[in-house]
Protein backbone atom coordinates (compact mmCIF):
# COMPACT_ATOMS: atom_id res chain seq x y z
CA UNK A 1 0.00 0.00 0.00
CA UNK A 2 2.81 2.59 0.70
CA UNK A 3 4.69 1.50 -1.88
CA UNK A 4 1.69 2.05 -4.60
CA UNK A 5 1.49 5.68 -2.81
CA UNK A 6 5.06 6.37 -3.34
CA UNK A 7 5.29 5.22 -6.25
CA UNK A 8 2.07 7.84 -7.32
CA UNK A 9 3.70 10.64 -5.94
CA UNK A 10 7.14 9.74 -7.50
CA UNK A 11 5.47 9.74 -10.91
CA UNK A 12 3.28 13.40 -10.13
CA UNK A 13 6.26 14.83 -8.38
CA UNK A 14 5.45 18.35 -10.17
CA UNK A 15 1.78 18.51 -9.75
CA UNK A 16 1.37 17.35 -6.13
CA UNK A 17 4.58 19.96 -5.57
CA UNK A 18 2.18 22.82 -7.12
CA UNK A 19 -0.45 20.97 -5.58
CA UNK A 20 1.42 21.68 -1.91
CA UNK A 21 2.35 25.15 -2.95
CA UNK A 22 -1.37 26.51 -4.86
CA UNK A 23 -2.51 25.21 -1.08
CA UNK A 24 0.06 26.81 0.97
CA UNK A 25 -0.98 29.70 -0.62
CA UNK A 26 -4.38 29.74 -0.51
CA UNK A 27 -4.02 28.72 2.88
CA UNK A 28 -1.53 32.02 3.91
CA UNK A 29 -3.94 34.34 1.69
CA UNK A 30 -6.77 33.09 3.81
CA UNK A 31 -4.79 33.88 6.63
CA UNK A 32 -3.86 37.63 5.48
CA UNK A 33 -7.64 38.36 4.80
CA UNK A 34 -8.52 37.23 8.15
CA UNK A 35 -5.65 39.68 9.39
CA UNK A 36 -6.75 42.32 7.09
CA UNK A 37 -10.36 42.12 8.12
CA UNK A 38 -10.00 42.07 11.30
CA UNK A 39 -8.17 45.25 10.98
CA UNK A 40 -10.93 47.20 9.17
CA UNK A 41 -13.18 46.11 11.68
CA UNK A 42 -11.19 47.18 14.53
CA UNK A 43 -10.66 50.71 12.85
CA UNK A 44 -14.16 51.30 11.86
CA UNK A 45 -15.18 50.06 15.59
CA UNK A 46 -12.36 52.51 16.60
CA UNK A 47 -13.87 55.42 14.52
CA UNK A 48 -17.79 54.43 15.35
CA UNK A 49 -16.49 55.50 19.11
CA UNK A 50 -14.73 58.63 18.17
CA UNK A 51 -17.82 59.59 16.58
CA UNK A 52 -19.92 58.73 19.15
CA UNK A 53 -17.81 60.20 21.42
CA UNK A 54 -18.13 63.50 19.39
CA UNK A 55 -21.43 63.72 19.40
CA UNK A 56 -21.89 62.70 22.76
CA UNK A 57 -20.13 65.95 23.74
CA UNK A 58 -21.19 67.98 21.01
CA UNK A 59 -24.98 67.14 22.54
CA UNK A 60 -23.38 67.89 26.00
CA UNK A 61 -22.63 71.32 25.07
CA UNK A 62 -25.88 72.07 23.59
CA UNK A 63 -27.66 71.43 26.81
CA UNK A 64 -25.34 73.03 29.01
CA UNK A 65 -25.46 76.21 26.24
CA UNK A 66 -29.55 75.66 26.58
CA UNK A 67 -29.30 75.55 30.68
CA UNK A 68 -27.25 78.72 30.18
CA UNK A 69 -29.37 80.57 28.16
CA UNK A 70 -32.43 79.65 29.84
CA UNK A 71 -31.25 80.72 33.29
CA UNK A 72 -30.22 83.84 31.47
CA UNK A 73 -33.35 84.71 30.37
CA UNK A 74 -35.11 86.19 33.50
CA UNK A 75 -31.88 88.69 33.84
CA UNK A 76 -32.44 89.79 30.40
CA UNK A 77 -36.22 90.10 30.98
CA UNK A 78 -35.81 92.41 34.00
CA UNK A 79 -32.83 94.43 32.16
CA UNK A 80 -35.35 95.06 29.21
CA UNK A 81 -38.43 95.67 31.69
CA UNK A 82 -36.37 98.45 33.23
CA UNK A 83 -34.95 99.76 30.31
CA UNK A 84 -38.46 100.07 28.61
CA UNK A 85 -40.87 100.76 31.36
CA UNK A 86 -44.60 100.76 29.75
CA UNK A 87 -46.28 100.45 33.15
CA UNK A 88 -46.08 104.23 33.58
CA UNK A 89 -47.61 104.69 30.10
CA UNK A 90 -50.20 102.17 31.26
CA UNK A 91 -51.19 104.12 34.44
CA UNK A 92 -51.05 107.13 32.57
CA UNK A 93 -53.47 106.27 30.43
CA UNK A 94 -55.71 104.78 32.94
CA UNK A 95 -56.18 107.96 34.49
CA UNK A 96 -57.79 109.53 31.27
CA UNK A 97 -55.50 112.63 30.55
CA UNK A 98 -56.02 114.82 27.81
CA UNK A 99 -52.82 113.98 25.50
CA UNK A 100 -54.17 110.61 25.50
CA UNK A 101 -52.87 110.03 21.56
CA UNK A 102 -49.35 111.48 22.43
CA UNK A 103 -49.47 108.84 25.25
CA UNK A 104 -51.01 106.09 23.16
CA UNK A 105 -48.28 106.64 20.46
CA UNK A 106 -45.35 106.05 23.25
CA UNK A 107 -46.85 103.15 24.73
CA UNK A 108 -47.02 101.73 21.20
CA UNK A 109 -43.58 102.46 20.50
CA UNK A 110 -42.27 101.21 23.80
CA UNK A 111 -43.99 98.13 23.07
CA UNK A 112 -42.81 97.17 19.53
CA UNK A 113 -39.39 98.20 20.68
CA UNK A 114 -39.48 96.16 23.85
CA UNK A 115 -40.68 93.50 21.30
CA UNK A 116 -38.06 93.36 18.83
CA UNK A 117 -35.08 93.90 21.52
CA UNK A 118 -35.95 90.90 23.29
CA UNK A 119 -35.93 88.82 20.36
CA UNK A 120 -32.97 90.56 19.19
CA UNK A 121 -31.23 90.46 22.71
CA UNK A 122 -32.27 86.98 23.01
CA UNK A 123 -31.13 85.72 19.80
CA UNK A 124 -27.69 87.24 20.27
CA UNK A 125 -27.09 86.00 23.39
CA UNK A 126 -27.86 82.46 22.05
CA UNK A 127 -25.35 83.03 19.27
CA UNK A 128 -22.92 84.57 21.98
CA UNK A 129 -23.18 81.40 24.34
CA UNK A 130 -23.11 79.01 22.08
CA UNK A 131 -20.08 80.64 20.11
CA UNK A 132 -17.69 80.47 23.31
CA UNK A 133 -19.43 77.54 24.66
CA UNK A 134 -18.56 75.67 22.00
CA UNK A 135 -14.92 77.00 21.52
CA UNK A 136 -14.53 76.50 24.76
CA UNK A 137 -15.96 72.99 24.84
CA UNK A 138 -13.67 72.18 21.67
CA UNK A 139 -10.26 72.91 23.60
CA UNK A 140 -11.99 70.77 26.20
CA UNK A 141 -12.14 67.80 23.50
CA UNK A 142 -9.31 68.07 22.19
CA UNK A 143 -7.31 68.24 25.39
CA UNK A 144 -9.46 65.25 26.53
CA UNK A 145 -8.90 63.53 23.36
CA UNK A 146 -5.15 64.26 23.73
CA UNK A 147 -5.02 63.21 27.45
CA UNK A 148 -6.63 59.75 26.42
CA UNK A 149 -3.81 59.36 23.31
CA UNK A 150 -0.87 59.55 25.02
CA UNK A 151 -1.70 60.39 29.05
CA UNK A 152 -0.31 63.32 29.50
CA UNK A 153 -2.40 66.78 29.74
CA UNK A 154 -2.38 69.20 26.66
CA UNK A 155 -1.89 72.55 27.52
CA UNK A 156 -3.44 74.13 24.26
CA UNK A 157 -6.75 75.60 26.22
CA UNK A 158 -4.39 77.14 28.93
CA UNK A 159 -1.83 78.23 25.96
CA UNK A 160 -4.43 80.27 24.20
CA UNK A 161 -5.86 81.90 26.87
CA UNK A 162 -2.12 82.95 27.28
CA UNK A 163 -1.79 83.86 24.25
CA UNK A 164 -5.31 85.51 24.06
CA UNK A 165 -4.33 87.76 27.66
CA UNK A 166 -1.35 89.04 26.00
CA UNK A 167 -2.84 89.97 22.56
CA UNK A 168 -5.09 92.14 25.36
CA UNK A 169 -2.16 93.44 27.16
CA UNK A 170 0.17 94.89 24.67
Amino acid sequence: MLLAVWGFLKRHKKKCFFLGAFLGGVYVLGKYGQKKMKEIQEREAAEYIAQARRQYHFESNQRTCNMTVLSMLPTLKDALMYQLNSESLTSLLKSKPSNKLEIWEDLKIISFTRSIVAVYSTCMLVVLLRVQLNIIGGYIYLDNAAVSKNGTVSKSFEVYKYEEMKKQQG
